[in-house]
């Protein structure tokens, strides 16, 4: 038997899929209304591990069939894709430690790795890696100081207010488009200090999808459920 060897993985994420008792289609069986659609469960074993192992390889059998592909057009918040790319996973130095950020390598950085029509990154709580510690970054500037006020103000950098929309800190809005373009580009310009990313695939839960501008391609922003190397 072939096993999976998991780099993230979302028990908070897990825990929406919740059971519709009022649909049971057999006896023991639960309901889970998703998403994307409606799942029938085994009931739960009295092992608390083996339930969740159950679960999680039904839900991902049912989202191998209904996600789309991360970089399809059209997609929108909320919705669920599958992703197979090689990511870097990384945490900012100093605030926001407790988030992590998957992405793709810098266009033209990885020679094995075709530059992109779609980038992709991913954002979830360091919490749920399994196993591994992500490599910390500089990062972009998440405030600044307003040098022409006399009272030398510090604001929010755009790119301050996606990672605080990231954690959940900040408005539930879909995170700008700048913001998101400035934080890659610290993540791009990291990258040489980071090892070589790892190939992986899994299902995640789309956050914004961003246009191409007349110098960067399309850009994904998920939220993931399982993140895990590829074979």
């Amino acid at each position: 038997m072939a096993l999976r060897e998991f780099i993230y993985l979302s028990d908070a994420k897990l825990r929406q899929f919740i059971p519709h008792p009022r649909r049971l289609r057999r006896p023991g069986a639960l309901r889970l209304t998703t998403p994307v659609g409606g799942i029938d469960l085994d009931a739960p074993a009295g092992d608390a591990d083996s339930a969740r192992d159950r679960q999680l390889a039904q839900v991902v059998e049912h989202l191998a069939e209904s996600a789309r592909w991360f970089a399809e057009p059209d997609l929108r918040p909320g919705g669920w894709v599958w992703f197979e790319a090689p990511l870097l996973y990384v945490t900012l130095r100093r605030a926001n430690r407790d988030l992590v950020l998957f992405t793709d390598p810098a266009p033209g950085a990885d020679p094995q790795y075709p530059a992109p029509d779609c980038r992709l990154l991913l954002h979830g709580s360091a919490r749920h890696l399994l196993g591994v510690t992500p490599v910390p970054v500089e990062g972009p500037p998440l405030t600044a100081i307003d040098e022409s006020s006399s009272a030398c103000t510090t604001f929010v950098t755009d790119a301050g207010e996606v990672v605080r929309t990231l954690t959940g800190a900040g408005d539930p809005a879909p995170p700008g488009a700048r913001g998101v373009r400035d934080l890659l580009a610290a993540l791009d310009a990291a990258q040489p200090d980071i090892p070589t990313a790892a190939w992986t695939h899994g299902y995640a839960r789309v956050t914004a999808p961003l246009p191409a501008t007349a110098t960067s391609p399309r850009c994904l922003v998920a939220s993931p459920l399982t993140v895990e190397y590829a074979p």
